[in-house]
């Protein structure tokens, strides 16, 4: 028997080329003189191995640059023991490492600690509790409700109701500006809606920033100029608000509908949406409004994040998944993961300090809700 030390893609053809040759002789002899048959067996085995090696050696090449590793590790999985019905969006206080989500099938809020591990503080009395923000410097907690259309100011360390401010018809998404101390909430339904501005440290409601032609959903603060980018899903449009003038642009959007998480790359001038009319990512320019890239993603999403550092963007899908999409240039997007998590996981929570990714899972009749922790693989 031949052994052949095989170092490179060269000695591999050589070695292919070899079994074969061997191969066509057995054949031959076979024919001539079966007293050979079992020489001619062992060289037609040769011949098959050398197929096999090659071609192993030729998949781990093309193979080569697929990921190694999902880019999402599930680290921990901490019990919500008494909440039920959907879950909604997340807010983080940074100084005492605790998650904060409104529990809107349940009508609580929940309050988190990570460091510990569990579910530490349910707050009662929210009707249809949505959108969430801490704020560290007033040491408040506002909440957002749908029922009744109130925005709930909460102490955060007792979380006692400090006040509720009217904002209008099924109160949602909440966002809060630091340079100018303010808290943005957006309202509305299916004929009218705007986004709403109160002074965070009175809780004292001001105008108005728009006046919409509906519902708005997820929406973005810039930081480097006075705008806002927001979703309106049933229009299926992106509208642009300058926060100065009140004046608003509509984006409208093609061959896709239902766009409503949202986030923000402001370096490299891109928007982040996503549709469920087909499940796609969709990048938009937020200098002229044009669609830059469309990619395939988890269906049913209610939240979209994206990690600067890693150029990730993390979308939760009420599917059952996780789609990971890597930003190779703000023109140029793939595919990276489709991570398995579980049915109805839909919002969640990216905290980039922590370097974490929290995922709600509500209950289902065979486990109770929790709140999935997944660290980046580098």
């Amino acid at each position: 028997m031949r052994v052949l030390i095989v170092e490179d893609e060269t000695d591999m053809a050589q070695v292919l080329k070899v079994g074969l040759e061997e191969e066509n002789h057995a054949i031959d002899t076979f024919a001539v003189n079966r007293h050979d048959e079992e020489r001619n067996m062992k060289s037609f085995v040769a011949a098959c191995v050398a197929v096999w090696i090659f071609g192993t050696f030729a998949l781990s090449q093309d193979q080569s640059s697929a990921p190694d590793r999902a880019p999402l590790l599930l680290v921990q999985q901490i019990p919500l023991p008494n909440v039920g019905g959907r879950i909604d969006h997340f807010t983080f206080d940074g100084k005492r490492k605790r998650v904060i989500g409104a529990a809107l099938g349940n009508n609580t809020v929940e309050v988190v600690d990570t460091f510990a591990g569990r579910d530490i503080h349910s707050i009662s009395g929210a009707a249809d509790p949505q959108g969430v923000v801490f704020v560290s410097e007033f040491n408040k907690l506002f909440v957002a409700n749908g029922t009744d259309g109130k925005l709930r100011i909460y102490d955060g360390d007792s979380f006692k109701l400090l006040d509720t401010v009217d904002m209008g018809e099924d109160a949602d998404n909440v966002r809060y500006d630091p340079a100018e101390k303010r808290i943005y909430v957006a309202f509305g339904g299916d004929e009218g809606g705007g986004i709403s501005v109160l002074d965070a440290a009175s809780g004292k409601r001001l105008e108005d920033v728009a006046k919409l032609d509906a519902h708005p959903e997820s929406f973005q603060i810039a930081t480097s100029k006075p705008v806002i980018y927001a979703n309106i899903a049933t229009k299926a449009k992106v509208v642009l608000i300058d926060r100065n003038t009140h004046k608003v642009t509509d984006w409208p959007l093609k061959n896709v509908k239902s766009n409503y998480p949202m986030a923000l790359d402001e370096a490299d001038h891109r928007i982040f949406i996503v549709t469920r009319r087909p499940a796609r990512l969709v990048v938009i320019d937020t200098e002229t409004g044009a669609t830059v890239a469309s990619i395939p993603c988890v269906n049913d999403a209610d939240d979209v994040y994206y990690d600067s550092g890693r150029k990730h963007i993390y979308i939760p899908g009420g599917e059952g998944f996780l789609s990971v999409i890597q930003q190779t240039d703000a023109d140029h997007y793939q595919p990276l993961a489709k991570i398995p998590t579980t049915i109805g996981a839909r919002t969640g929570l990216w905290y980039e300090k922590r370097d974490r990714f929290y995922l709600a899972v509500p209950a289902s009749s065979k486990e109770g809700a929790a709140l999935w922790v997944y660290a980046p693989e580098d």
